[in-house]
């Protein structure tokens, strides 16, 4: 039987894990380089570029979380948005409680219920100036969420497209909820203005050189985990899942509980890149939720290569890459520029950036054994 995934599943040859390493040790010294260099010095690197491939990185976590469940099981989500976000919100309630009496209105209430004249923190506020209980959140929201959710949807056999639907009527019915000021969460604007993690100033260099690590950490490992995953017996299940389902369950298997269980580790990995995103740029409002947000992250993974593990990576980096710089350079043609590069992917590059490249690595074989 054929497969669309040419692309040895989650095995990486000596080349790649040299790469990887490569990459690893160039990312670990951009902070340092910003800390150790003065602005002005050659290898100085600045805070600007730290704090955007800090951002990049935590855009190539949720991706690869989203590859996990798309690439390898063959579902479709269109609402790891809501995901991200909400894991961004757990951190970002504890970074509002640190602000304490230093914000505009000096109350120990954030600047946003004294403007809405509340007089005391909802009940769900409780224990979150706590750090460990904001990182339990992180983990625990996203998590119960995605298991509520992917129960119901998967014991109903919900596949297909009408999963991928019903994904998005949930992120955006999470995203109109968080947009009303009477949640307690900031409305519109959402949270921002943070001043200190763990006692650190927030926008301090060592801060934000930590900050930058572990993310890198996280990817790492996160990438490792999966590996491991994929080269398991749960990891062939998976692809069982995603390429013949009826099949599976023939040969004895439940897919309900393997479905179940590598969708809400992926969406509590989209929580954690939500959480390490919060303190690096600075922000987080229900913009974050909105389909469009959760669209992007396909197109980051089918860019880079779904089935692959790196693709996803790759294809985080390679599109926000573009976004920023059009964003920049030509504002106005982004969205027409995203288009078009899902387009092509689509039509010419159904592998992604990673097909290719194996391609043409297969293509001198290829004529060799012809001649």
């Amino acid at each position: 039987m054929t497969t669309s995934y040419p692309i040895k599943q989650g095995l990486f040859t000596r080349p790649v894990w040299l790469a990887i390493a490569a990459c690893t040790v160039l990312a670990a010294l951009l902070p340092i380089f910003n800390l150790a260099f003065a602005e002005g010095h050659a290898l100085h690197v600045s805070a600007y570029t730290v704090a955007l491939v800090g951002k990049f990185m935590c855009y190539a976590l949720a991706a690869l979380a989203l590859d996990l469940v798309w690439g390898y099981t063959g579902i479709l989500s269109l609402g790891h948005g809501v995901f991200f976000a909400l894991g961004a919100y757990a951190h970002g309630m504890y970074l509002m409680r640190a602000i304490g009496d230093q914000g505009q209105y000096h109350s120990s209430l954030p600047d946003f219920m004294v403007f809405l004249d509340w007089k005391t923190y909802p009940w769900y506020w409780a224990f979150t100036e706590h750090f460990w209980y904001c990182m339990a959140l992180v983990v625990l929201v996203p998590g119960v969420l995605a298991f509520v959710f992917g129960y119901f949807a998967f014991r109903s056999r919900i596949k297909g497209v009408y999963f991928s639907i019903i994904t998005q009527a949930m992120t955006y019915a999470f995203m109109l909820l968080f947009f009303r000021n009477d949640t307690g969460f900031g409305g519109n604007n959402g949270f921002t203005d943070f001043k200190t993690i763990l006692g650190h100033s927030v926008t301090a260099p060592a801060t934000r050189a930590v900050l930058f690590l572990l993310t890198l950490a996280f990817l790492l490992a996160a990438l490792v985990g999966a590996r491991a995953i994929v080269r398991s017996k749960l990891g062939r299940v998976l692809q069982g899942v995603r390429d013949s389902e009826a099949r599976l369950m023939f040969l004895g298997y439940n897919p309900l509980w393997f479905k179940l269980f590598v969708w809400t580790l992926s969406a509590v990995l989209c929580g954690i890149a939500g959480a390490l995103y919060v303190p690096q740029v600075g922000i987080i409002n229900p913009s974050e939720m909105s389909p469009a947000n959760s669209i992007e992250m396909v197109v980051w993974v089918a860019v880079g290569g779904r089935g692959t593990l790196l693709g996803p990576i790759v294809g985080a980096f390679t599109v926000n890459g573009l976004k920023s710089w059009f964003t920049a350079a030509l504002p106005e043609l982004w969205l027409f520029a995203l288009g078009l590069l899902f387009i092509v992917v689509t039509l010419f590059m159904q592998q992604g950036m990673l097909g290719v490249l194996s391609k043409l690595k297969r293509k001198p074989v290829v004529a060799e054994e012809a001649a």
